[in-house]
């Protein structure tokens, strides 16, 4: 068989980089071909001929990047895929990614957008992928339970148990929340709305607690905390769109990070971020038809930074990506650009500030970003054909 013409093949069907091994040497890499690089990646090394214990085998090499590898019987080929990403990439992603293959910055651009190009997969249908090919060329037929089984680790193993009793009692109808707050941080946080829930936790994060569940003060913000994403994953995330292995597997990166934290405000502050990580997944996971999620992700980063000045370079660097290919995409999809489509969502906000609020016309400029209350009053007059003060009356006579 000519496994390289077999790798090119898979990798067009499937979108997933694919690199062929003959022992310890690298053969073909989709990766190097596609973006013209000779590129030693990693799994080159790691999984030398004796290393290959089981086969198929995995592999996380980071917490967001995995690989699985296949020996070929009877044969010196193996082959490897990935990398795979269970959860959207990220600015972070691709620079360890240059980082671990010693890729120079210059082709930062090229990198991001064919990383951007896998698609999200999750970890059991990597496995499957794996088993599937397997079988096609080694022509044995295996129980992927077996060669994967899944032993949460000891970090993981408590919230792991909460997740399936909890999605137990939802199936049965018997799951509830003891506070009003409660319920209503989930419904915050499955509406993807990032500045409401600021506002929610500026008013409510005192009235969010549990009983004593340890006697170290530290241990008990552990444990409150790996309780507190264990629930937001099963009634926030869960209903809002979030598939249930991205669920499990953010909890559980989520929590190794928490056990490794020293004190009582390091997990505190670990609190915020996830409650505004799984906010803002959320959001995404109500995707609109038509709208990529990398344009989706804009749209919120804008809705929530609206007070802030917001430039396309903000945006490029906030999804992991160039400038010019944002403004693109952004325009094909959206049909204006992006400045354009931030003043119209400042001067619809300001529409409602001066409808539903007595804010004067400087608060409402000042609050909005406006270099100045003339040039606030200009651009509403250009858009929508009065001047905000007669806007103002008009709405308060209907």
């Amino acid at each position: 068989m000519n496994y390289i013409k077999f790798c090119r093949n898979y990798f067009a069907l499937t979108n997933i980089p694919i690199s062929l091994l003959k022992g310890k040497t690298p053969v073909y890499s989709s990766v190097g071909e596609m973006l013209s690089l000779d590129i030693h990646e990693p799994h080159a090394v790691f999984w030398e001929s004796g290393e290959v214990k089981t086969n198929p085998t995995f592999c996380r090499y980071s917490p967001e990047i995995e690989y699985g590898c296949l020996h070929v019987e009877g044969t010196e080929y193996y082959i490897v895929l990935g990398p795979v990403f269970s959860v959207p990439v990220t600015a972070e992603i691709i620079n360890t990614y240059l980082q671990e293959n010693q890729i120079p910055m210059t082709h930062r651009e090229a990198v991001s957008d064919f990383l951007h190009a896998i698609p999200l997969t999750s970890q059991q249908h990597f496995y499957r992928h794996l088993i599937s090919l397997h079988m096609s060329l080694n022509g044995e037929d295996i129980d992927w339970d077996e060669i994967f089984p899944q032993i949460p680790s000891e970090n993981t193993y408590r919230a792991n148990r909460l997740l399936n009793k909890m999605l137990s009692d939802m199936d049965e109808g018997q799951l509830t929340v003891s506070y009003d707050s409660e319920q209503q941080m989930y419904r915050v946080i499955r509406s993807g709305d990032l500045l409401l829930l600021d506002d929610f936790l500026s008013n409510n994060a005192k009235d969010i607690s549990e009983g004593v569940l340890a006697s170290s003060p530290l241990r008990h913000e552990k444990n409150l905390f790996i309780q507190t994403v264990t629930k937001v994953g099963i009634l926030a995330g869960i209903p809002a769109g979030m598939g249930i292995d991205q669920v499990y597997r953010l909890t559980e990166l989520y929590i190794q990070e928490c056990e490794k934290l020293q004190s009582i405000g390091e997990v505190r502050s670990l609190w915020y971020a996830m409650l505004k990580d799984f906010c803002r997944r959320c959001g995404e996971s109500r995707l609109p038809s038509g709208i990529s999620a990398e344009v989706y992700r804009c749209l919120m980063y804008i809705r929530s930074h609206i007070t802030e000045p917001v430039s396309i370079s903000d945006l490029a660097e906030y999804i992991g990506r160039s400038s010019s290919y944002l403004t693109r995409l952004f325009k094909e999809e959206m049909g204006v650009s992006i400045s354009k489509y931030i003043m119209r969502y400042k001067l619809d906000i300001a529409k409602e500030l001066l409808t539903h609020s007595d804010k004067s016309l400087a608060e409402i400029s000042c609050f909005l970003g406006f270099s100045s209350q003339s040039y606030f009053q200009n651009v509403f007059k250009k858009e929508f054909g009065v001047t905000p003060l007669q806007f103002r009356k008009e709405s308060q006579r209907r």
